[in-house]
């Protein structure tokens, strides 16, 4: 009995818990990305219906993954992907990563900086789609489904909200062209993303958010997304400029005004989070 409870602590500490869920996912979407591309090279497709179907099935992959770790694992309902109220956590995500990432565009624009020399056909768009949505599956489950809401149960919102925030800061740094502002602005991103999640409570909003936020970006206005290779664009764009505004070769969420506009994005859902008693205290300050 004595062994037993032994290994139920050992499998409950934090930092177990994350490396076995980062190992388990990570396997998930290296192998799901394998099938994926085998499978659809069987067929007669486009390549930008196949890049298409590969996210989708890399992105279910991921959330199957996740939620049946978790169920095993932890031995309760998981929350973090309930349909309830899921319409209106992506209405909020998308329109929030919209709107801000418009933000940063008009700012370059008035600047002189941003100007439209070309406007592409509507399947252009289908690259980015897909690219964006997979990636934002994968890096909100990773950040915050497995890094931050672990920590969080132990050292609470605040903490944990720092500690992932600051590790999505660093991972970005390995990007191309990376800069000490696009790490300022990828690790606020990181506390508007995590504090998306404490608000709403599920993987939902953070995950449209962070989707929206890219695709906009590149998909949309046709700007560098992260300092990764240009795709293909509904706006073909000319940008040039400062890079303090433009992001450089990193794309515009390297940009001052981008770190602006998700730091407040980041005061106002942490204010709500207040509001509303979600905020988790650190496990020494609970009665």
């Amino acid at each position: 009995m004595e062994t037993l409870t032994r290994k139920q602590k050992i499998f409950n500490f934090p930092v177990v818990k994350i490396i076995l869920a980062l190992l388990t996912f990570m396997a998930v979407v290296i192998i799901g990305q394998q099938i994926a591309v085998k499978l659809l090279s069987l067929t007669s497709l486009d390549k930008d219906y196949r890049n298409l179907l590969k996210g989708l099935f890399v992105s279910s992959a991921c959330i199957c993954s996740y939620i049946l770790f978790f169920k095993k694992y932890d031995k309760r309902s998981i929350t973090e992907f309930a349909t309830k109220g899921l319409v209106k956590n992506l209405t909020i995500g998308i329109l929030t990563g919209f709107v801000l990432q418009s933000f940063t565009i008009l700012v370059m624009y008035l600047n002189g900086n941003y100007s439209v020399v070309k406007i592409n056909p509507v399947s252009f768009i289908l690259i980015p789609f897909a690219i964006m949505f997979t990636v934002a599956i994968i890096e909100e489950i990773l950040v915050r489904g497995i890094i931050f809401r672990i920590v969080e149960e132990k050292l609470g919102s605040y903490i944990s909200l720092t500690i992932s925030s600051v590790l999505f800061g660093v991972f970005h740094l390995a990007n191309p062209h990376g800069t000490l502002i696009s790490g300022i602005c990828i690790t606020t991103a990181g506390f508007m993303l995590g504090a998306a999640f404490i608000y709403s409570r599920n993987l939902w909003m953070p995950i449209a958010l962070h989707f929206a936020w890219n695709f906009t970006q590149s998909g949309i206005y046709g700007a560098v997304t992260s300092g990764n290779e240009k795709t293909s664009s509904l706006l073909e764009a000319k940008i040039q400029g400062p890079e303090f505004i433009t992001g450089g070769e990193f794309g515009p969420e390297g940009s001052i005004q981008a770190i602006l506009f998700c730091a407040l994005a980041t005061v106002v859902l942490l204010i709500l989070c207040q509001k509303n008693r979600k905020i988790i205290k650190p496990y020494w300050k609970r009665n």
